[in-house]
């Protein structure tokens, strides 16, 4: 992992360089959420990985530490009915502009895990697995998913049956078992395609 941090070489050698992430791409259900997180190089924090390596324990153990010690940190999302409208790659791109627009101090420099980076005017550089390679935007997937799934536990509560605690909205066969058996809620993304069938189906067209 460290090896991976040096190989890559970031174009700023500021204090305000903000890592960005989000998470929820994939799932049927539920908002994508979005974190900024720009680290304290006084206060490193050890341990910070992509957020799906890492235990459900650990992500929470580190998101703490991050939101003590970072510099500063934000959230952004894009909700079902945007996500819907826009679709979900556009969706995901407000979600992480939301974040960046939010912190607080605001950055210099931002880097934003994958291929595409939002319309904005930041100095910013996207960085492919970038969750694995940056120690902000690894910080910032933590933070997202722990935040995302936070959200899907409580889901859980006001649409039971469906088993969002455990899949947290993507496409496992519990939860498209559900989906024929229970039916779409509000928070089911209709533009998905196993949502939007079913809703033809249903609807009978």
């Amino acid at each position: 992992m460290g090896d991976e941090y040096e190989r890559f070489d970031v174009p700023y050698t500021g204090d305000l360089l903000a890592g960005v992430d989000e998470v929820g791409r994939g799932p049927l259900a539920g908002d994508v959420v979005a974190a900024a997180v720009i680290l304290d190089p006084a206060r490193p924090i050890v341990g910070l990985r992509d957020s799906k390596k890492l235990t459900a324990r650990r992500r929470t153990e580190l998101a703490a530490e991050i939101r003590e010690y970072a510099l500063g940190w934000a959230l952004g999302r894009a909700s079902v009915a945007e996500i819907d409208e826009l679709n979900i790659l556009h969706a995901s791109m407000l979600a992480m502009q939301r974040a960046v627009v939010a912190l607080q101090p605001q950055p210099e420099y931002a880097l934003v895990d994958g291929n595409r980076l939002p319309r904005w005017s930041y100095a910013a550089q996207a960085v492919v697995k970038g969750d694995d390679r940056v120690p902000a935007i690894a910080a910032a997937s933590i933070l997202a998913k722990v935040q995302r799934d936070g959200e899907m536990e409580d889901l859980d509560l006001t649409y039971p049956g469906y088993g969002l605690a455990q899949h947290k909205g993507y496409p496992t066969r519990v939860h498209l078992d559900a989906l024929q058996q229970l039916g779409v809620t509000p928070i089911h993304r209709r533009s998905f395609a196993p949502v939007r069938r079913l809703l033809s189906v249903v609807s009978g067209s």
